[in-house]
């Protein structure tokens, strides 16, 4: 059958793909532990799951503003105010279904084709092929581990070129757990900005950092240079509420009203009683996150020990997020020499299902995800360990 072009340079998400085949061979009774997904898996909280009850059971069942209710579009403003001193204002703001589908609405509303856009490598899986749907070309600037994955304008300068219309910013990052600090954000958000780039912020993970990292933000830009910065965000991963679909953008006013019609054509408003959920996660209280950011934070010690400890694997310490990037290139070798092929070893070996490098556009790394239980996470690693040592 003939579909367009342009989507068949799309590629699957390899994250997505990895996760459902460690859930098959679990349907057919093999023992798997999955490190793939970047999910919690801690439960709503509660005060968030009752918001949503209290709406069904009050009928705001309804269709909504495409753009998301007022009530939820204040509460972002509240939610910046509490952590960063900024309170964009509700025509600043958008709702939509998840920071992934905030991210491709921006790509479509700012990339025309031939356009180029920067991307940090490693990078999330989803950035690239939202830059090809637009008909843009994702240029990447590539980090390694031996840097930290640490992005500098040296490197963004030698990749620019008059093409060049956008760049994104994943801070912490995924896959790397990487961040940076306000002064280092501030410098490459202000070389985009001094270049007459459109810089968006994609701060998904804002608030799961560990001390002496601290949350860091492009929302202070966003107010001052509202028509070359954008930011990104979402209560999927701070607050436990991956399926609920609920992220938003912060931009200029005008590029909300571009974006809303182009989610009018698409999606419409974004679950009712899930948007009355993520007012009551937004405004609080953030008791819960704080005890999920202390659980993270005592997974990330324990992997990174393990990790690290493994001959010739380069793997910085994460600031944030809940992912290990680890350079296991030291194990290829005849029959293993790509990072899929040592998944795929791992996986058979280890019942461990992990993510390649590749996915993220660095071949030599490995993801491992520490959002799972502590028991099952030592279990894990134990087993990878093993499997490595007998190559």
């Amino acid at each position: 059958m003939k579909t367009s072009e342009h989507l068949s340079r799309i590629r699957p998400a390899a994250t997505l793909a990895v996760n459902a085949k460690a859930l098959e061979l679990k349907a057919k009774g093999l023992k798997v532990i999955s490190l793939a997904i970047g999910e919690p898996d801690f439960p709503t909280p509660a005060h968030v799951c009752q918001a949503a009850c209290r709406a069904i059971e009050e009928g705001f069942t309804r269709y909504g503003d495409a753009a998301g209710i007022g009530e939820l579009r204040r509460a972002v403003g509240t939610y910046y105010n509490r952590s960063y001193g900024e309170t964009p204002p509700p025509e600043s703001v958008i709702i939509s279904n998840g920071g992934k589908h905030a991210l491709y609405n921006l790509f479509q509303a700012l990339l025309d084709p031939g356009d180029e856009a920067l991307i940090p490598a490693p990078y999330w899986i989803s950035y690239p092929d939202m830059a090809l749907v637009a008909g843009a070309v994702p240029v990447f600037v590539a980090t390694t581990a031996h840097e930290r994955f640490k992005l500098s304008v040296e490197k963004l300068e030698r990749a620019r070129t008059p093409k060049t219309r956008l760049f994104v910013l994943n801070a912490p990052s995924n896959p790397t757990g990487i961040s940076y600090t306000q002064e280092e954000l501030d410098e490459l958000i202000g070389w985009g900005v001094d270049k007459g780039l459109h810089v968006i912020v994609d701060e998904i993970y804002d608030r799961i950092v560990y001390a002496p990292a601290q949350s860091v933000s492009g929302i202070r830009w966003w107010k001052r240079f509202p028509e070359q910065v954008s930011v990104v965000n979402g209560v999927a991963k701070t607050f436990a509420m991956t399926g609920w679909r609920v992220g938003y953008a912060v931009a200029h006013p005008d590029l909300i009203k571009v974006t809303a019609r182009l989610q009018g054509h698409s999606t419409s408003n974004v679950c009712s009683p899930a948007q009355k959920a993520a007012v009551a996660a937004l405004e609080g209280p953030y008791d819960c996150v704080t005890e999920m950011t202390a659980a993270f934070e005592r997974r990330r010690n324990a992997a990174f020990k393990i990790v690290s400890s493994w001959p010739g694997v380069v793997c910085p310490e994460p600031q944030g997020a809940f992912y290990l990037f680890a350079d296991m290139s030291a194990y290829y070798r005849s029959g293993i020499k790509k990072s899929s092929d040592l998944c795929e070893y791992l996986l058979e070996k280890a019942g461990t299902a992990l993510v390649p490098g590749s996915a993220f556009g660095d071949d030599n790394c490995v993801r491992f995800s520490y959002a799972v239980a502590d028991e099952a996470l030592a279990t894990a690693l134990q087993s990878v360990g093993t499997a490595l040592a007998s190559l």
